[in-house]
């Protein structure tokens, strides 16, 4: 298998990137991070990325709060292309995905969500499975389509829901399922479409 180029989109402290990248310096993910965008100017995920010589840019998308506009998308999209991008990884990205991204990268997006999918879209699901008085709850890696977490699922790992568990607690469980399962979907998903 050819070695793989990522784009990683990430809202926030990055904590999935660099879970991506230790699987990489580990050897267990035969890829490389080409570039790293965020939509969050504050978002640790861009001095995390700058800190390991990644390139790294942020995605203007004031004055909107969550929108994701679709020239922005354009401009999202021409970036990864010009870095070579063979599948895009969102990674605690907080916008929803539509075109021309899509288009840009078919089958070519992947996302992580903390659930097993389709229960608790959208975010904060560790707190709804709480909330739900669910008993177990879990990680989704999907491919990304043009709605809120409903793409084609990868792999899903559950994660069961102690009756003490806190949202800060089931949480830190969750992540660190996030952290192993993520690079594993990587790989599996890039040797199905012989990447």
């Amino acid at each position: 298998m050819a070695m793989l180029t990522l784009g990683i989109l990430g809202s926030g402290s990055g904590s999935n990137m660099q879970a991506i990248l230790d699987a990489i310096q580990s050897g267990k993910l035969h890829a490389r991070i080409a570039l790293v965008l965020s939509d969050n100017p504050d978002g640790y995920i861009l001095e995390r990325a700058k800190n390991h010589g990644i390139p790294a840019e942020l995605i203007d998308c004031s004055p909107h709060k969550t929108k994701f506009a679709e020239e922005i998308q354009k401009e999202t999209a021409d970036k990864l292309k010009r870095a070579g991008v063979d599948l895009v990884c969102l990674a605690g990205f907080m916008r929803l995905v539509k075109n021309p991204l899509l288009d840009a990268f078919p089958a070519r997006i992947l996302n992580i969500h903390p659930s097993l999918l389709p229960a608790f879209p959208g975010i904060e699901a560790w707190k709804q499975a709480i909330a739900a008085g669910a008993s177990e709850t879990g990680v989704t890696v999907h491919v990304v389509d043009s709605g809120m977490d409903t793409g084609p699922m990868i792999v899903q790992k559950s994660v069961p829901i102690d009756p003490s568990d806190t949202p800060q607690s089931l949480h830190e469980r969750i992540q660190i399922v996030e952290h192993q399962l993520y690079p594993e979907a990587i790989t599996t998903y890039a040797q199905r479409l012989e990447l």
